[in-house]
């Protein structure tokens, strides 16, 4: 089931919320939540219902000895061995037997776990909290099994750490205004996967099928709008896990801040997945030694952080290229910090710092969406030096570049920026306005559903 979906919003949503708000016990609305969250996830496979409940038993029996006997950290990396072995079995024995070992795959005759990266991580965290301080945070069994499960996270994320989430468990309130905000969220969020993602995909697809016969002209096309496609649709996402928390009183941690205005590829990651970029801070590159043993060290930290990053995202070449691409130019950074700083304090200079960072990114997302390593080097050589054109792309770009498609383009320019910042407040009439603007939204999104072809969400694969 995906939150994109007629049945999810016509039947799921309505039938789950009508049940949360009619009973009034705080604790029965969790087992409310905790069942929806059981059913949602059903929806991706039984198997993997029945993998997720035994990932939840075996977790909650590793924070009762961590708890009982700690500080343990035998059973901490026993726990870690355990959660990445799970991980590892599912996706990336066949990338291991195939791509490192040569052999043919191996059909596990098993259906993948619905976002398992986004599940072991999750179980990671608890587990670490939980060593680092086991005196401070009260685990129950139903109360971990919705952390791991709870709907609105379970695809794609934001990973919430436990702490945050548990605290809302017995106290959470919301009101009506409340209600209406995530409403209103989690209808930005649909509307950037089915109005903005639908129109941006077929220039992409198209464009990345062609990759051996492209110019420049479509090849900068292409990677422009993967790079507006795969923002839309994770921050959608997000929108609309955070719109649905709202709604059910939960408040969810932000999880991009208008990354393509960073000035720095840092600055980028501090903006983009805020939730994965601060796991990968506090429980890999900080205990690496992070910042604190020497610019050298520091360079090799980020290349092996972002570097298992890119493979955490999937079992492909292309993917750990992508991040060893951004650990790259993370450490040339760190190597000229003060440069870097230098650059950004002048107002020239910083536009230059912000197109660089662009730039970079950019080139990474094609990477990050090619199929293969030759196919990103092929549409990347297209960017900077397929100057001679061809017919093939010519046909292709009067046949992608419609009033609409460009119309979405321009959208998805302007709204990837921080305009609504420039708004100091939102008075009475732009209330008004938001409200029948989301209803008109939500009307098209219906209109676009109604009529199918939507592909899944980017990061539901992850």
């Amino acid at each position: 089931m995906s939150f994109d979906s007629i049945f999810f919003i016509s039947v799921f949503l309505p039938i789950v919320s009508a049940l949360y708000f009619l009973i009034p016990s705080i604790k029965a609305k969790n087992i409310i939540l905790l069942i929806a969250s059981i059913v949602f996830y059903s929806f991706g496979s039984f198997s993997g219902l029945l993998i997720l409940i035994a990932l939840v038993i075996i977790n909650n029996l590793l924070t009762i000895l961590l708890k009982k006997n700690k500080p343990s950290k035998a059973i901490l990396i026993l726990g870690i061995v355990i959660n990445l072995s799970v991980l590892f079995f599912f996706k990336y024995l066949n990338f291991f037997v195939s791509d490192i070992l040569g052999f043919e795959a191996v059909n596990l005759g098993i259906a993948a776990l619905l976002g398992i990266s986004f599940l072991v991580f999750k179980s990671i965290s608890l587990l670490i909290d939980i060593y680092k301080d086991p005196n401070n945070t009260d685990i129950k069994p139903l109360d971990v099994l919705l952390y791991i499960s709870f709907f609105p996270q379970v695809t794609a994320g934001p990973i919430a750490r436990y702490s945050q989430f548990s605290s809302q468990l017995d106290i959470r309130s919301y009101d009506l205004e409340s209600v209406t905000l995530g409403i209103r969220r989690f209808i930005i969020g649909l509307s950037k996967k089915v109005i903005v993602c639908s129109s941006l995909a077929k220039i992409v697809d198209t464009a990345f099928n062609m990759s051996g016969e492209l110019d420049f002209r479509l090849a900068w096309v292409a990677a422009i709008s993967y790079s507006l496609q795969i923002y839309f649709d994770f921050s959608g996402y997000s929108d609309m896990a955070i719109g649905l928390g709202n709604i059910y009183g939960f408040k969810t941690l932000e999880n991009f801040d208008y990354p393509y205005v960073s000035d720095s590829i840092g600055n980028f990651w501090r903006r983009w997945h805020i939730s994965l970029s601060s796991w990968f801070r506090d429980y890999l590159y900080i205990p690496l030694g992070g910042n604190r043993k020497g610019t050298l060290r520091t360079v090799l930290n980020k290349l092996i952080v972002f570097t298992l990053c890119g493979f955490w995202h999937g079992a492909s070449w292309t993917f750990m290229l992508w991040g060893f691409w951004h650990g790259l130019w993370t450490g040339v950074e760190s190597l000229f910090k003060g440069t870097v700083k230098k650059l950004n304090s002048n107002r020239l200079s910083n536009v230059l710092m912000r197109v660089y960072t662009l730039l970079v990114v950019v080139i990474g997302f094609v990477m990050f969406r090619a199929s293969s390593v030759a196919e990103g080097f092929s549409l990347i050589s297209a960017m900077f030096t397929g100057f001679r054109l061809n017919a093939a792309t010519t046909v292709a770009l009067s046949i992608l570049l419609n009033a609409r498609s460009v119309l979405i383009l321009v959208l998805a320019v302007i709204f990837s920026l921080p305009i609504k910042k420039l708004m100091k407040k939102e008075g009475k009439a732009l209330t008004i306005a938001g409200l029948i603007g989301s209803a008109l939204l939500f009307a098209l999104c219906i209109l676009g559903l109604s009529a199918g072809g939507f592909a899944p969400f980017i990061y539901a694969q992850f």
